[in-house]
């Protein structure tokens, strides 16, 4: 079983990078200010749009480019990069 410590070394990042691999599952997880901040600015930048924009298609359509940036950004700026995990890897 894996100590609370290796969950949480798990979670530092090289310097560069904003985001840290999920530890379980697939995708990555914010854990710098700047993570944070992208993460929140996507967040904004979609409930504007939804707001914003006039029709359904355009609004969807909007989003889902909004969130090809972000989650391509996420992932160059992912040390380790995105990979289905299952805990927290031995270094």
């Amino acid at each position: 079983m894996s100590s609370l410590q290796d969950h949480l070394d798990a979670l530092k990042v090289r310097k560069g990078y904003w985001f840290a691999p999920k530890l379980y599952g697939y995708g990555a997880v914010p854990v710098t200010w700047q993570g944070w901040l992208m993460t929140l600015a996507f967040i904004a930048l979609a409930v504007m749009l939804a707001q914003l924009l006039p029709s359904d298609p355009l609004r969807i359509a909007a989003i889902f480019v909004a969130a090809i940036g972000f989650i391509a950004l996420a992932r160059h700026k992912t040390d380790g990069g995105f990979a289905w995990r299952w805990g927290p890897e031995k270094r």
